[in-house]
């Protein structure tokens, strides 16, 4: 996607030709900076404090982080422990394992001295093959729109989307998840307009999807968390679309915190609730994702206080809540399949369910549960 008219991906290969350069998602919208990863442990510290963030780029940012620790040091120790590193940075995207499990194998069969070549290469084909998912995601979902947007009464001006949390292409490598479709939509001529959650406590509706929809110039407006169910009862959402970073092969979907919440209240409200992800965010291996999803719980910080821009432009973090005070900051919940109207992925559209997804997925029929 472009910035300023200058095409990016979310991470990519530094000039240098082995640094992993990264848009620090911390320090937007307000400012727009790229922080290159050097060490497998700027990687880790990237995942974990959320300078990239989003499934996808999680797993993308591992795997450079993978191959910086094979430039350094490619012994079967350093392999072993710096995957357990990463790992360990977030619990909850299953595209983080997903990526580690698909190269510390690969590269444990080579000699010591084929290692580094061999992580920076798997890592750009992890890095390739999800702009061409994310693309295929948006193509699948763009006829799910346009056959909404033609059954909606002549005259109608706008065809209104609501989406949770951010799943543009900041949260993947490009195009995005949910976004993709909304981007697709759009430049297919149908007058889309976005209803933007803030997504508290962290604000990546009101900080990324807002500041993405604007660079592309699509319509939109951010709403507070708590605004859905209002637009929803008075007919003003004519679809809801998130993104996940987890789906549990019965089809219950992991998300932000709050999404569960949206899917409740477009389920009652008869609103279309559809659900992007890329086949690596299907862990195949999990059967129930409410009992079976781990949620991460951040710190209290991320909800006791807010950053922002203040009256003299500068970026400060102030607290809104009294000295001492706790809290509690789960980061997801997990929506019950029998919410979800359908999922977009890869491969095509399919109903919330195993069969739904081993539709698309047959060679996964198979898969041994834990």
């Amino acid at each position: 996607m472009k910035v300023n008219n200058e095409p990016y991906r979310s991470i990519w290969l530094n000039r240098n030709g082995w640094a992993a350069d990264i848009i620090d998602q911390t320090r937007l919208p307000h400012e727009f900076v790229i922080k290159s990863l050097i060490t497998m442990q700027d990687a880790a510290e990237a995942i974990s404090v959320m300078r990239v963030r989003g499934a996808p780029l999680i797993g993308a940012t591992a795997a450079y982080g993978l191959a910086l620790a094979m430039r350094e040091d490619a012994s079967d120790d350093n392999l072993n422990s710096s995957a357990g590193t990463l790992l360990a940075t977030r619990p909850t995207a299953v595209n983080l394992r997903w990526a580690l499990a698909r190269m510390k194998p690969a590269l444990a069969k080579l000699p010591v001295g084929d290692r580094s070549e061999k992580a920076y290469a798997m890592a750009a084909e992890i890095c390739d093959e999800d702009v061409a998912i994310n693309h295929a995601i948006g193509r699948h979902a763009l006829g799910v729109i346009r056959n909404l947007w033609q059954q909606k009464p002549a005259g109608a001006d706008a065809f209104h989307i609501l989406t949770h949390c951010n799943a543009g292409w900041l949260a993947t490598v490009d195009w995005g998840t949910a976004l993709s479709a909304i981007y697709q939509a759009y430049d297919d001529g149908i007058p889309v307009h976005v209803w933007v959650d803030e997504t508290r406590p962290r604000n990546q509706g009101a900080a990324l999807t807002a500041w993405e929809l604007q660079s592309h110039g699509i319509p939109h407006d951010v709403i507070v968390d708590n605004a859905g169910g209002h637009l929803m009862q008075h007919e003003q959402v004519d679809m809801c679309i998130t993104g996940t970073d987890r789906t549990a092969r019965n089809g219950d979907v992991c998300n932000k915190i709050g999404t569960y919440l949206k899917a409740l209240a477009a389920f009652d409200n008869n609103v279309p609730f559809y659900v992007a992800l890329p086949g690596p965010t299907i862990d195949w291996q999990m059967d129930d994702g409410v009992k079976g999803i781990p949620i991460e719980q951040r710190e209290g910080s991320e909800v006791t206080h807010v950053p922002g821009k203040n009256s003299a432009g500068l970026v400060e973090s102030v607290q809104i809540t009294p000295d001492g005070v706790t809290a509690c900051n789960y980061a997801f919940d997990v929506t019950p399949a029998r919410l979800v109207t359908g999922l977009f992925t890869e491969r095509g559209v399919c109903e919330a369910s195993e069969a739904g997804l081993l539709g698309l997925y047959p060679e996964q029929k198979d898969t041994t549960l834990k």
